[in-house]
């Protein structure tokens, strides 16, 4: 690994630690915390704000946006109940971690993203690290047609509602998890669709994401 990308003891060591919090946090999927255990977070970050890696919080981005809080990341990840080899699309790259998370459980990850700024950077990061999921530039709110269905969709970030066309892109018996509500704070939401006319909701604790916008962003 190239020096600018090392991934030393100490980092493996602070990431062991932040991985036993979220398990002592409640998240009880061993293949969610593994694969926290396994990626490199602080590659995601600018290298001076390393320090802020490993613990258990939100940290900004470029473009606005932020990397969300591990704890929320597993959160997400374990609604999603991902089995190796499901096509996952996610809504918002962002800093590219959370599609890394999903690429090394096994999934086939398709991630879109609208700031054209994290787009780049998170295509030229992930596959120095080993992860190579489908990279797209344009708005999660169309999702990504062509290649559906999917197994299972992420939003990650804050939607007043679920956009209709993901749920379209959705396979019947798919999961797609979302934080749903204003732009102060949102309820996770799980819908699981039933058949192609019906879906169950199940909302669960309070969260905080940046909000989901239409359109692209340069």
């Amino acid at each position: 690994m190239a020096e600018e990308l090392r991934d030393t003891f100490r980092h493996k060591g602070l990431r062991k630690i932040l991985a036993e919090k979220i398990r002592e946090k409640g998240i009880s999927d061993e293949r969610v915390i593994e694969a926290i255990n396994k990626v490199p977070r602080h590659l995601f970050l600018d290298s001076s704000f390393e320090h802020f890696a490993y613990k258990d919080q939100a940290f900004p981005i470029s473009a606005g946006q932020t990397i969300s809080q591990p704890y929320t990341v597993a959160f997400q990840t374990s609604l999603l109940q991902v089995k190796k080899n499901e096509k996952v699309l996610e809504i918002g790259t962002g800093s590219g971690y959370q599609a890394a998370i999903l690429v090394e459980m096994g999934a086939i990850v398709y991630t879109i993203e609208r700031h054209r700024e994290l787009f780049l950077q998170a295509q030229a990061l992930l596959p120095k690290l080993g992860y190579f999921p489908h990279f797209f530039y344009g708005d999660g709110y169309n999702g990504l047609p062509a290649y559906s269905p999917f197994d299972k969709i992420i939003i990650t970030a804050a939607c007043r509602e679920i956009p209709p066309k993901l749920i379209e892109q959705l396979k019947v018996g798919g999961r797609l998890v979302a934080p749903v509500g204003d732009n102060n704070v949102q309820k996770m939401c799980l819908i699981e669709k039933t058949s192609e006319e019906n879906i169950k909701k199940t909302n669960y604790g309070e969260f905080v994401f940046v909000p989901l916008l239409p359109g692209t962003a340069s």
